[in-house]
């Protein structure tokens, strides 16, 4: 028998597009401080400017307004300028507001800071998915676009100790002004970035994209293989808006990024992330406690997504779905339970503290990462920047829905049935999940599509029966 080669032990290409990657997924990083600052922040803030409920939750929910005008912004600017500028310009507004929240004077100018880090957050939740998306090999592609929401994860912890550090000294504006630092980073990380291999072929720069394509593919075959396949989808230009118009297909991807991304908020995980210092004075901790608290959940957000790196391109899109859900089902509902009570001893206060903890694992290893991963793959590439900017336009403002409404649901409802509320959504998405959601796992973007565009049903155009032209 002929030997065979052994495979490197350093693969450089391999290597490369890691690094590439994760100076990408940077973006996400801004995204997590920026959520995970005001939780510390809020009250602090809210004494200084005499803050009502209302003028509160306009505090938080200002960041996602601006998040939803700054996703629009973001697809237009990832086709016209491409994915690495745009990444430059959300980085840049990024840093802008987050001086303009440390030296916020006022409410309105608080909220004005927030709405411009929003705009970044936008930008970048846009593109930078797509940006990975598009430089990954289909085998990695989980992985990757996972490794984004890592670094949304690894920025709420970051935000969530430094919060704690400043608690002490009662100086929200340290807070804000902390985050600016990593937008520093990122700006300049983004500088050493290449296009988009996707982005350069549609504006016709063919060598520009087979030489990134055979910097991270390693293998000139592969990489032309790809170019071609590339190639043959671009032969039709971008045209969102009269294909939103004509094609019903179109408008079922369309259909199905806007609900992947409601299933995400309507899971509650950032009622978690704007108020959890608040959730756990409803459990009696008081003062430095909350806020501990709050770091270890940021913790262990951060910890549970490398699970779903480790499985997405393994186990499945749907399998880890399921397991979430229901996991985040069984945790909201045992914090409803426990909160439903008027006083809790100092046994059921750590038993409140396990469930939520129990919760946000459940929903970083599935929802949180797998949302963005399908997002990125079931829209066809001819309406691509549109449907991904829509479904990016729908997190946003589902996610400020929930961010304006949760104190006020507390207050109408009463502390359990809140949590019990969110407990009935995520059993509702197992469901959804099954019906609906489709396995794309080893699947290239160029078969999801075909088999959209075949009419097959939403859960079939992943993994399912061959079309005719594929047996």
């Amino acid at each position: 028998m002929e030997n065979q080669p052994a495979p490197p032990v350093f693969d450089s290409a391999r290597m490369r597009t890691l690094v590439i990657g994760c100076l990408a997924a940077l973006a996400g990083l801004m995204a997590g401080l920026d959520i995970g600052v005001i939780s510390g922040a809020l009250d602090l803030l809210a004494a200084t400017f005499h803050a009502t409920t209302f003028q509160q939750e306009w505090i938080v929910s200002a960041m996602m307004g601006g998040a939803a005008i700054g996703s629009l912004c973001g697809g237009w600017m990832s086709h016209q300028i491409g994915r690495k500028h745009a990444l430059l310009v959300g980085a840049a507004v990024f840093v802008a507001g987050s001086l303009a929240c440390a030296l916020a004077w006022s409410i309105p100018s608080m909220i004005a800071g927030r709405l411009i880090m929003g705009l970044a957050i936008g930008v970048a939740a846009f593109t930078a998915p797509l940006y990975l998306s598009e430089i990954a090999s289909e085998q990695a592609r989980g992985a990757m676009i996972s490794t984004y929401q890592l670094m949304i994860t690894a920025g709420i912890f970051i935000a969530f100790l430094s919060n704690t550090m400043f608690s002490y000294s009662g100086n929200w504006r340290g807070m804000f002004a902390v985050a600016a630092v990593p937008g520093v980073l990122f700006l300049i990380g983004v500088l050493f970035l290449p296009y988009s291999p996707r982005w350069l072929m549609m504006r016709g720069r063919r060598k520009e994209a087979l030489e990134v394509l055979e910097d991270l593919r390693n293998d000139k075959s592969v990489a032309m293989q790809e170019i071609q396949n590339i190639s043959r989808q671009l032969q039709q230009k971008q045209r969102g808006w009269s294909l939103l118009r004509n094609n019903r297909n179109f408008r079922r991807s369309i259909f199905l990024g806007m609900a992947l991304q409601v299933m995400q908020q309507l899971a509650g995980v950032n009622v978690v992330m704007y108020y959890a210092p608040k959730i756990f004075a409803l459990a009696g901790y008081v003062g430095p406690a909350q806020l501990w608290c709050t770091a270890m959940v940021g913790l262990v957000n951060m910890l549970a997504t490398f699970i779903a790196i480790g499985l997405v391109d393994r186990w499945g899109r749907k399998p880890i779905l399921y397991t979430g859900f229901l996991i985040m089902a069984v945790g909201m509902g045992s914090l409803g339970f426990m909160l439903n009570r008027p006083h809790l001893d100092q046994t059921e206060q750590i038993i409140a503290v396990f469930m939520l903890l129990i919760y946000i694992s459940g929903f970083a290893m599935s929802a949180g990462p797998l949302i963005w991963v399908l997002c990125s793959e079931v829209q066809p590439l001819q309406g691509r920047d549109l449907g991904i900017s829509i479904s990016t336009l729908t997190n946003w403002i589902a996610n400020m829905i929930v961010g304006a409404s949760f104190l006020s649901l507390l207050q109408w409802l009463g502390n359990g049935p809140t949590f019990w509320l969110f407990a009935g959504f995520n059993l509702l998405f197992v469901l959804v999940t099954w019906r609906f959601i489709p396995e794309t796992r080893d699947m290239s973007l160029e078969k999801i599509e075909q088999r959209l565009m075949a009419g097959l049903p939403l859960r079939e155009i992943g993994q399912g029966a061959p079309l005719p032209q594929e047996k």
